[in-house]
């Protein structure tokens, strides 16, 4: 088994900050649900990726060996961190080519009879959490256990009902991932600056939540902690909610002709990418979410009845909804700001400056060699092609005091803004 969570909030909002559980403000709007904005307190601000240590420390002890059930994107990308460190791995997996993929790609090596390990990391479905905790605790596999399962009251409860330890079990979840599947995506630097979850009850042992804080400050991550319930609410706002809006809008496109679609640029890519991920995984973990998810499309659901009607409003000639509609695209302004751009950073402070590329080999290279040379730090890079023609706009997200430089260093090199 594997949990491969594709394209899981490698895109969304980190849980430190308050997620919009409820209906954007309109007029009368109803109350946000409490369950749905539940939120932790600020979140340090992101380290780099620890040093092997020989020894370790009481706060955050050494991981010597780990051993990893289910080598599908997660799992493969936290061995990948691992091993960076020279920290020990051996995975499992019930399927043979993914395994043995995971094993060439260096993640780790297999595992061996009569081991035992410092931590088991369980990175399979939701459903199948509390029983593979089970079988592992049932064979004293590792001194600590935790799983990376993107719903964790569910597998809480599950574990509750058939008798899991909860003294040497710690849930968490690595908030990052991917649209893409399987260990081929897994990248040792996926955690790098992303929130790690962690839940723990109030039986787990100091000793477990150390070995799980460990494992997020490894793969280069930033613990974060709260309740099962909390993380579940926040996960709905942040991450399962927009996946499924991402679904519904992108299977419009469907039975849409060709001609339409072709008209599709960067702004449905954009709000669509995501709903490319895997459908039988994230029907698992939206199941497993059900009742916070219900909740937050209900919020969702009210919203855009509000907009459909002032639509039709304005349609029939009734200039008053405009002021309607308009604040609920401010308010969508107002949201997009909140959400991190890099590592934890919220997007307000930051800038989008686009640049018009020839669509060329080494041309994008060529403009991002000119800024590095000019000591200017892009946070992020999209490129948007112009149909029918050989060019390309390149979006670059600077910080906002970095914009007067890069439009003179594009300037100077030859390249024209786009507007």
């Amino acid at each position: 088994m594997t949990n491969d969570q594709p394209g899981e909030n490698g895109d969304v909002a980190s849980p430190e900050s308050q997620p919009p559980g409820g209906p954007v403000p309109w007029p009368a709007s109803p109350a946000s649900p409490a369950s749905a904005t539940a939120a932790t307190a600020a979140m340090p601000a992101p380290s780099p990726r620890p040093e092997p240590s020989a020894t370790g420390s009481p706060a955050v002890p050494a991981l010597r060996s780990v051993l990893i059930v289910g080598a599908g994107l997660i799992g493969t990308s936290i061995g990948l961190a691992l091993r960076e460190l020279d920290i020990d791995v051996a995975l499992d997996d019930t399927a043979a080519g993914r395994l043995a993929l995971a094993v060439e790609l260096g993640a780790g090596r297999r595992r061996l009879d009569a081991e035992t390990f410092d931590l088991a990391v369980v990175a399979v479905p939701p459903s199948s959490v509390a029983g593979e905790l089970l079988r592992l605790q049932s064979s004293n596999l590792a001194a600590t256990y935790t799983d990376v399962a993107s719903a964790k009251a569910e597998p809480q409860l599950q574990g509750e009902t058939i008798g899991v330890d909860f003294g040497s079990y710690v849930g968490s979840h690595p908030v990052a991932g991917r649209e893409r599947s399987g260990p081929a995506a897994a990248h040792s630097d996926l955690f790098i600056g992303r929130p790690w979850v962690i839940t723990p009850t109030e039986r787990s042992t100091p000793a477990a939540l150390a070995h799980v804080h460990a494992l997020a400050a490894a793969c280069g991550a930033v613990a974060v902690e709260m309740s099962a319930d909390e993380h579940d609410a926040a996960l709905a706002a942040v991450s399962h909610l927009p996946h499924l809006v991402a679904a519904l809008l992108a299977a419009q496109l469907v039975d849409a002709d060709a001609a339409t679609v072709a008209l599709g640029g960067t702004g449905l890519h954009d709000t669509t990418r995501v709903a490319a991920g895997d459908a039988n995984l994230w029907t698992q973990i939206l199941v497993a979410n059900a009742d916070h998810l219900a909740r937050a499309l209900d919020g969702f659901a009210d919203d855009v009845h509000r907009v459909r009607t002032a639509l039709q409003q304005i349609a029939n000639g009734d200039s008053t909804a405009v002021d309607a509609l308009t604040q609920v695209l401010r308010a969508g302004v107002a949201g997009r700001a909140r959400v991190p751009l890099k590592r934890g950073v919220p997007a307000a402070g930051f800038a989008t400056v686009r640049v018009l590329v020839r669509d060329a080999p080494g041309e994008l290279a060529a403009l991002l060699r000119a800024l590095a040379d000019a000591q200017i730090n892009v946070e992020d890079v999209r490129v948007e092609h112009d149909p029918g023609r050989q060019l390309g706009a390149v979006e670059l997200d600077v910080r906002d005091d970095a914009v007067p430089a890069l439009i003179a260093c594009v300037r100077e090199s030859g390249w024209t803004l786009y507007s």
